[in-house]
């Protein structure tokens, strides 16, 4: 009897192996079109801590377009993007852009403080929680990311791994936007 149930464990348990690691390997998912501004809720505000302690608040980045990415180390396309959002903090940065990663890893700093400089990842990370999560819809896959316009509110989301296209369009288009009483801001004007 030990020997038919261990088995069937192994069964279910090499099945559930190939369904987590197909999920890595799939596609992008379904292209994300910003949302029209009068459609677009507001952003919650959080207050996390970042490595150092410091807490950390949505609120802060009001007046920037924001790529909030909620990531954990262990989430295969979570690394293949992570990269993409370390070149878009190096270029839209002066354009009023930034990027937040909220870690959703168990084991806290412990695991993410080597990967971020195994990764040499340049934006602001914050640790989050249960809390944090259910105030956005309850994030139940890694990656999720908002990307939120100079308002502070959702412009589009994203579930899963995502084209690195889909996200530049996007934050081209929020950067270009004229913010609240002033008109775009290109790259190149001062």
């Amino acid at each position: 009897m030990n020997l038919v149930r261990s088995i069937q464990i192994g069964i279910v348990a090499a099945a559930l192996g190939v369904v987590a690691c197909s999920m890595y390997d799939r596609e992008p998912a379904p292209h994300s079109e910003l949302k029209d501004t009068t459609d677009r809720k507001k952003a919650p505000d959080f207050a996390l801590k970042d490595s150092h302690g410091n807490v950390v608040h949505l609120s802060d980045y009001k007046g920037k377009v924001v790529l909030l990415d909620f990531w954990a180390t262990w989430c295969g396309p979570c690394n293949i993007e992570i990269p993409w959002f370390t070149d878009f903090e190096r270029r839209y940065k002066d354009r009023g852009f930034e990027v937040l990663g909220v870690s959703m890893d168990d084991d806290g700093w412990k695991a993410i403080n080597p990967f971020v400089t195994a990764k040499q990842i340049n934006y602001k990370i914050v640790l989050g929680d249960d809390m944090t999560s259910d105030q956005y819809g309850s994030v139940e896959a890694l990656p999720t990311t908002f990307v939120i316009d100079r308002e502070g509110r959702i412009a589009s989301i994203h579930i899963g791994l995502s084209g690195k296209k889909e996200f530049e369009d996007a934050i081209e288009k929020l950067l270009d936007a004229p913010a609240s009483g002033g008109s775009p801001k290109r790259a190149n004007e001062s």
